[in-house]
């Protein structure tokens, strides 16, 4: 039996909040699960809860639901039925890297001097959110604020705002915007949960260019033979002056942004993220239909992507929130943490069906590799009861997607 000692972080360090998951101070020793915890996505793309800069982390970590490599799996000793083929799902670009340089001082949260850190999980917004107050070497007061969503309404769309204001002084401010492939998958060897590891090269580079602002990468998985594209494009907003400049390098691309602040004048940039996969489609088509969907998001703006996505949770929230009443003294747990407990569970929920239209839900969501991104019958029995009362477009397309099988599976019962 696999056993793992119970961490229980710091309640003064996560406040109970019945609409938000809140972090009141950065704590590595809780990292790997945070990542989870504050893990966004829609169903379709799900992203963990990484800090903006990259580093530290467990695992960075973008899912697509349904990518996966194919691989042969190897018995001791084979038996009539045994199945042949295994499938892992992959990590695939990591677009949400935003690096920060302060007179060349590079911001890192496990050195750095915090004056203020609050990380909330928005559950009626539908964002991740930091707010940090950092104090350089030199003493300079830099305050960084991020939001992060994967759009519920756009079922291609991820977006990130990086604000950076030095509050007390001028400053050369340098922010560097990375799209990264070939990112590492997680292995659990003595976990039979976990992922396995490839001897191989998965994600095998197919485009890769840039373009101004705009930045482009796909692949081909090298067994499956599935695709993906992801692709990114910018905008920075200051009355700073800056430059940029854009650079290519193995297995990604960057926009640096070099930027003269001025004391108590934002830097605003937004990060547009796209991905589109195929199981046959080739990397160039996917390619154009990332950049489609780069230019209606550079039309439309951050503001929307915001108004779109709190307009989708109203109504989720509308029809299927869940109040706790009663004595919390009863159940011996302080007051609204069942209710918030509640809350991230439904949400959780949401997150890992809404726009999983032709696939599952995995078992642990879009949240990591755990379970190796399975689908199982179990796990959609339970959770469609409430999609059928709460989202039945969500529901028919779990049971068409289920239907769909019905061929294979049938085949598979004749083998057995």
């Amino acid at each position: 039996m696999i056993r793992h000692e119970t961490l229980n972080p710091p309640q003064h360090l996560y406040p109970i909040n019945e609409w938000k998951i809140i972090e009141t101070a950065y704590y590595e020793p809780f990292l790997a699960q945070t990542e989870t915890i504050f893990a966004i996505g829609n169903g379709y793309i799900g992203m963990r809860g990484n800090h903006d800069e990259g580093r530290p982390s467990f695992q960075n970590g973008t899912f697509i639901n349904g990518l996966h490599e194919t691989w042969p799996i190897v018995y001791g000793e084979k038996a009539y039925g045994f199945a042949k083929t295994g499938q892992t799902m992959l990590n695939v670009t990591d677009a949400k890297q935003i690096k920060l340089y302060v007179d060349d001082e590079p911001f890192y949260l496990p050195t750095a001097s915090l004056q203020l850190y609050e990380r909330v999980l928005d559950m009626r917004a539908g964002t991740l959110d930091r707010e940090v107050l950092w104090e350089t070497a030199s003493g300079k007061r830099v305050l960084i604020e991020s939001r992060r969503l994967v759009s519920l309404r756009h079922r291609h769309v991820a977006a990130i705002s990086y604000q950076v204001t030095v509050l007390n002084a001028d400053a050369p401010v340098v922010i560097s915007s990375k799209i990264l492939g070939n990112q590492a998958n997680q292995v659990g060897e003595e976990d039979p949960r976990q992922a396995r590891g490839f001897n191989h090269r998965v994600l095998v580079p197919q485009v890769h260019h840039s373009r101004n602002w705009r930045l482009l990468l796909a692949h081909k998985v090298a067994n499956s033979g599935m695709t993906v594209a992801c692709g990114v494009d910018h905008q920075l907003t200051t009355d700073c002056p800056y430059e940029a400049q854009t650079e290519d390098f193995e297995d990604g691309s960057k926009v640096v942004f070099c930027v003269d602040a001025r004391p108590g004048k934002p830097i605003q940039l937004i990060k547009f993220i796209s991905y589109h996969s195929s199981r046959s489609a080739p990397c160039t088509e996917l390619a154009e239909r990332s950049e489609r969907t780069l230019d209606r998001c550079m039309r439309d703006g951050f503001d929307a992507l915001l108004q779109a996505q709190r307009e989708y949770l109203d109504d989720f929230w509308s029809r299927s929130d869940v109040e706790v009443e009663g004595d919390p003294a009863l159940h011996k747990r302080p007051a609204g943490e069942l209710q918030q407990a509640l809350r991230w569970n439904l949400f959780q929920i949401l997150q890992a069906s809404a726009r999983a239209e032709g696939t599952g839900i995995p078992a642990k969501g879009l949240t990591g590799q755990t379970y190796e991104g399975h689908y199982f019958w179990d796990t959609e029995i339970y959770v469609l009861p409430f999609l059928t009362y709460t989202a039945p477009r969500v529901a028919r397309n779990l049971l068409k997607f289920r239907h769909s099988m019905l061929d294979k599976a049938r085949q598979r019962a004749r083998e057995v």
